[in-house]
């Protein structure tokens, strides 16, 4: 695939109010990518936070996620240039960044994502430019991976208008379990104070023209239709773990 015009198509579908539907591995087996790669989704999140990834398994996923025309994202550990070096490098078409709190974070985040002169990351021969074969396509795509922010505690909510002014953030997706738990109401979602934030969030997005995002962790289409009616734009559906775990249930006998 060509990784640079699949960015921009979901950049420009995201910027003309459209929404963007990927979703999401945790189970670092090259086979399991290529049968997500071919599902239609927009983009595959390769979870580098809470999936058993090293970072000398990515080249292989993110091929076969390319072979079936998905582009693959890396939803990083951390916000740490390490990170975000190794994840684009290998491929990664952009960043899903967890724990973002402050707009001050994402833009060091922002800026270690990029190679100069929009950013600060190192320049060089990687699998990302087929070790330097395409490095002048690069070479533009590296001014602007896409770049996706986590908003998963109470306080980015506080700062969350000053996050969204960020120049170069893509979208944000909301990471409920930490947001809850920030909250003291740990996967309490019918909460009326954690729906309210949700609201808010929401709401704050729709005011800045920011596509916010969810994941709709149960593999249930009708909640994406619903998740999109509300305002929702950049929706992950399921993980590769959860298909598995709801089609290899023993059939009642």
């Amino acid at each position: 695939m060509n990784r640079l015009t699949a960015i921009q198509q979901i950049r420009e579908r995201l910027r003309s109010g459209g929404h963007s539907i990927g979703s999401w591995m945790q189970i670092p087996h090259p086979s399991i990518a290529e049968i997500m790669g071919q599902a239609g989704y927009d983009w595959v999140a390769v979870d580098m936070e809470h999936g058993a990834i090293a970072v000398h398994q990515l080249p292989d996923l993110f091929r076969a996620l390319e072979l079936g025309g998905t582009l693959p994202l890396a939803r990083i550990a951390q916000g740490h240039p390490k990170d975000c070096k190794q994840a684009l490098d290998a491929g990664a078409g952009g960043v899903i960044v967890p724990m973002i709190e402050s707009a001050d974070q994402l833009l060091a985040v922002r800026d270690a994502c990029r190679w100069p002169p929009a950013g600060t990351r190192g320049v060089g021969f990687a699998r990302g430019n087929l070790f330097g074969k395409h490095f002048d396509q690069y070479a533009e795509e590296a001014q602007a991976p896409l770049l996706v922010a986590m908003i998963e505690h109470v306080d980015a909510v506080e700062v969350l208008h000053e996050i969204l002014a960020v120049e170069g953030l893509d979208a944000i997706m909301i990471g409920p379990y930490d947001l809850s738990a920030s909250m003291g109401l740990t996967a309490q979602f019918d909460s009326p104070d954690f729906m309210s934030t949700m609201k808010r969030i929401l709401t704050l997005c729709v005011q800045h023209g920011m596509p916010c995002g969810v994941h709709v962790v149960m593999p249930q289409s009708d909640v994406v239709t619903a998740r999109v009616a509300e305002g929702y734009r950049f929706i992950a559906y399921s993980i590769d773990a959860v298909f598995m775990t709801n089609s290899v249930m023993s059939p009642s006998c």
